[in-house]
């Protein structure tokens, strides 16, 4: 088994992209293995029978399979930033929330055609009317809890961007400005960057890059 804990992630995946922005935020580093979803490696299965990323095998052997769960244990370690103060109640609430309502209905938006009688249009009204919530608490401040960037952000964001992809046009003529600034803020930055770099598909007995890269 590596020295550094095993990550298996996906990079366009939501879930695995919240997880990354908790471990880079938090300065751990890992041994990263870039999955495709269609061919995941024995290993990470064996470890994860559920077969979702990301996958956080850490060097005791112990594994953390949820994606909140790596975001909470890499800034336990760490937490430069002071995002832990984004995860009380209240940030619980909204991304539980995220999770799973509005998880059900992004789904059914972008991909309605996997879901028999899905209704694309229903579902994403239905999403927007989260996003206006969302609207709402940042027309009053700058991030979800306040003043900073925090754990609730890093979880939610990457949700919002894949709610924003499914139809650009549409989506930027809607009238939400604070969270188009929150979200465009997140999209341009550094921290983005670092966490949206390529990697190849790891398959056994490859190299296995550390991450997060060098700044």
């Amino acid at each position: 088994m590596s020295a550094k804990p095993v990550l298996y992630s996906f990079r366009r995946c939501p879930f695995a992209m919240r997880a990354r922005l908790a471990i880079a935020s938090s300065g751990m580093t890992c041994a990263l293995r870039e999955v495709v979803l269609k061919d995941k490696p024995a290993e990470m299965l064996k470890a994860s029978p559920k077969g979702t990323v990301p996958v956080l095998v850490l060097d005791e052997g112990r594994v953390i399979e949820e994606s909140i769960d790596v975001m909470r244990h890499a800034l336990g370690t760490d937490d430069p930033e002071g995002w832990l103060a984004g995860d009380g109640e209240e940030g619980r609430a909204l991304v539980a929330e995220t999770d799973g309502p509005f998880k059900h209905h992004l789904d059914r938006y972008k991909y309605a055609s996997r879901y028999e009688g899905a209704d694309a249009e229903e579902h994403r009204a239905e999403g927007l009317a989260f996003l206006r919530r969302l609207e709402a608490r940042l027309a009053a401040q700058p991030f979800l809890m306040g003043e900073r960037f925090t754990l609730a952000d890093a979880a939610i964001l990457p949700f919002i961007r894949q709610f924003m992809i499914a139809d650009e046009i549409w989506f930027k003529d809607q009238p939400l400005p604070y969270l188009h600034v929150w979200l465009q803020g997140f999209l341009a930055s550094p921290r983005f960057a670092r966490v949206m770099k390529n990697y190849p598909q790891w398959k056994t007995g490859d190299e296995e890059p550390v991450f997060p890269p060098e700044e």
